[in-house]
């Protein structure tokens, strides 16, 4: 596939790429005071406000200044624009070997990720101590913070996108029903729109077919939105250019009030979930014959090095490390997940499932949840640098403690 190239913003400076290989452990934050601590309820605002989050126009501002302080070492082009014309971005930091590529609010309405990511790209943009230069050059981190931005203006989690405007850019797909994950509303709000975590499929150079519609949710999918063609095109440069994505995290939100079932912090409430790729029975033994890059094993122990990293950095009894697996019974299959579709090609990678929508929990928690979320890329930032995520055994990551789902499945 021809791959369309990153647009350059005015005035960016490139990264240079280098191949020093050491071991590092990223800096992490202090451990969170007693007083920051989550009340034991499950308070949900019945009329949510999301002010105070990150919206589109405040990202791009903040992009623009993280890029600009950092003098070039965060460099921030535009991916692709959605259907209604807003730029995607992807920043861009290190030079090293290893790859990391995460998005954020690929589900409009779960936006902890993106505040996480841009403190993030601010402090390794920024900070000039010898543990920040070593990290940058083993490690080259892609994050896309706000990968649906049409729908977060909306408060929402689908895009906007209709199915005739999908026609107008495929007419190949004309007479052919709509993909089962497009709809025609979407939270209560009467504009169309794809659930975008839904939209790729591990053939990266996949065009869409009628006869392939609509589909069915453990399927693949079709790359029917401008969204998931530019984390896709994105994922592909990178492995062009650098020979592999090592590891893709996808940062979402859960329900609200779901608590941990066994484990030192049993009857808590959930801060953060986490998963490998829901590919069916037998670890996605289906896929294994075409796809033989497929490492459950990679993506299980990538997420024990974020759980481990999590729990060291603010104890095993904080709120902070209210750490479970996210619902993942064996015949779970979404295989048009973008994390399952670079699975298959051979990246490890994680789920994170943050509990509540940033609206649901308001500014009472927000940075209780944006701290656990940006300490997790952290350590796994830290462990692909040192090489620790490689050798940490997968399946330790069977005993984290679920939220009751395993125990209420059977």
């Amino acid at each position: 596939m021809s791959v369309t190239p990153l647009t350059r913003r005015p005035l960016r400076c490139a990264v240079a790429v280098a191949a020093a290989l050491g071991a590092v452990v990223l800096a992490l934050p202090p451990a969170a005071s007693a007083a920051s601590a989550e009340p034991g309820n499950c308070p949900v605002k019945d009329d949510p406000s999301w002010s105070g989050w990150t919206d589109y126009a405040q990202l791009t501002e903040e992009l623009d200044q993280i890029e600009q302080t950092s003098k070039g070492r965060v460099q921030v082009d535009v991916a692709g624009r959605t259907t209604q014309g807003r730029d995607l971005y992807a920043a861009r930091v290190g030079t090293g070997d290893r790859v990391l590529l995460v998005t954020s609010a690929i589900h409009g309405n779960e936006r902890t990720g993106t505040e996480a990511l841009l403190g993030i790209l601010k402090d390794l943009g920024s900070s000039d101590d010898a543990a920040t230069h070593q990290l940058l050059s083993e490690v080259t981190l892609v994050a896309m913070p706000m990968v649906n931005p049409d729908g977060g203006e909306l408060n929402r989690r689908i895009n906007v996108r209709s199915w005739d405007e999908t026609l107008a850019q495929f007419p190949q797909l004309a007479g052919a029903p709509r993909a089962w994950y497009h709809s025609l509303t979407g939270d209560g709000i009467a504009q169309p729109g794809y659930d975008l975590n839904r939209d790729f499929n591990p053939d990266l150079d996949y065009t869409p077919r009628a006869a392939d519609l609509p589909g069915q949710q453990t399927d693949a999918g079709f790359f029917l939105s401008p969204e998931s063609r530019a984390i896709r095109d994105t994922y592909t440069a990178l492995r062009d250019e650098k020979g592999a994505v090592d590891a893709y995290i996808d940062l979402h939100h859960m329900g609200p009030c779901e608590r941990i079932t066994g484990g030192p912090q049993d009857g808590k409430l959930v801060t953060v979930s986490l998963d490998y790729p829901p590919l069916g029975v037998n670890d996605g033994a289906k896929y294994k014959k075409d796809w033989p890059k497929l490492d459950q094993d990679k993506s299980r122990r990538y997420a024990v090095t974020v759980a481990n990293g999590i729990a060291d950095a603010f104890g095993s009894q904080s709120r902070l490390a209210s750490t479970a697996r996210y619902l993942h019974p064996d015949t779970r299959e979404y295989a048009g997940q973008g994390r399952s579709a670079f699975a298959l090609n051979g990246t490890g990678t994680v789920l994170f499932e943050v509990r509540g929508q940033q609206d649901d929990l308001g500014q009472a928690q927000k940075g209780m949840f944006v701290k656990a979320v940006r300490t997790g890329v952290e350590s796994l930032l830290g462990g692909l640098a040192s090489g620790t995520a490689d050798t940490v055994d997968g399946d330790t990551f069977f005993q984290l403690p679920d939220y009751g789902w395993e125990t209420t499945a059977d």
